[in-house]
């Protein structure tokens, strides 16, 4: 896919109206007043060397840099989001249970989606505001394990970013 192929899909993100429920259509995952699509994975790595992954690793840098100029072109300047605080808060609310199988209450409200899933794969993603919209586009790279492959993703939402 070219940078225009990818630039046309995350357009269709901005209108593409938000589910009621969490659904997955091939490779984009939406809910309630989000959506995350991959845009571009690797290969999977269960047995290649660091070559292959750093080599990997290189070529979704360059595509994303260029869809990231593309963006910055048409919106301005991306904010860049720091997605370990959110990761940290996310694994901080995971229920505990204690000896005696009680769960610990969580005080804070949750990571919203899509940021929730996005600090799992990835420790930061340029944003752009949408306020014309009213929503946000987002674009981050990441790896759910190093054996799986390292995608592109885009991602577009609604809620503010706590």
């Amino acid at each position: 896919m070219t940078t225009r192929d990818l630039e046309a899909i995350v357009d269709d993100l901005l209108v593409l109206p938000f589910p009621q429920e969490d659904e997955r259509a091939g490779d984009r995952h939406s809910g309630p007043g989000y959506h995350v699509r991959v845009l571009r994975a690797s290969q999977d790595f269960w047995d290649d060397g660091l070559d292959v992954v750093a080599a990997a690793d290189e070529e979704m840098d360059v595509v994303f840099q260029a869809l990231a100029t593309v963006f910055t072109a048409r919106w301005g300047e991306a904010e860049t989001i720091d997605l370990w605080p959110y990761l940290q808060r996310a694994l901080a609310q995971q229920p505990v249970i204690d000896l005696v199988d009680q769960q610990t209450p969580v005080e804070e409200d949750p990571v919203p989606e899509p940021i929730n899933q996005l600090c799992m794969l990835s420790g930061r993603m340029l944003l752009w505001r949408r306020p014309e919209a009213g929503r946000w586009v987002a674009l981050t790279v990441g790896q759910q394990d190093r054996e799986l492959p390292i995608e592109l993703l885009a991602a577009v939402g609604e809620a503010s970013i706590p």
